[in-house]
């Protein structure tokens, strides 16, 4: 993505108070807008219009732009502290990932390994009809 600096956009100074971007944003808002403009990218261009305006008529946003650019919304990159990771398991079992195994690997480790029995949760292996069985 280009970088696109919203005071080039607007045609405004950067010590622009917010009297003068309001009157550059309407300004070509009124050249740009889709239902004046006859220009191929006057979509296109209204869209950098609003996105410029609604940063830098914003205090805020204003503040975090002029510290770091157009990305001053993306955030830096994630970069993990110190032992993160620390506690955490993250072997391989037969090459896969450890928890990317079947799903009765899952069961058995969740429920424990119940011997064949059909009672359900380690009970006897006596059965009960549901209601409506034969």
């Amino acid at each position: 993505m280009k970088f696109r600096d919203y005071y080039d956009t607007l045609g405004v100074a950067r010590d622009a108070s917010a009297e003068d971007i309001k009157k550059a944003f309407r300004k070509l808002a009124r050249k740009y807008h889709p239902d004046v403009s006859k220009e191929a990218d006057a979509e296109a261009r209204m869209k950098e219009i609003n996105e410029a305006h609604a940063v830098l008529s914003d205090t805020e946003k204003r503040a975090a732009y002029d510290q770091v650019g157009h990305g001053y919304q993306s955030g830096q990159d994630f970069r993990p502290p110190p032992d993160w990771d620390a506690g955490f398991e993250f072997s391989r079992r037969n090459g896969a990932p450890h928890g990317a195994g079947d799903f009765s690997d899952f069961f058995s480790e969740l429920f424990g390994r119940m011997g064949g029995a059909s009672g359900g949760f380690g009970g006897r292996g006596r059965r009960v009809d549901a209601r409506g069985e034969d």
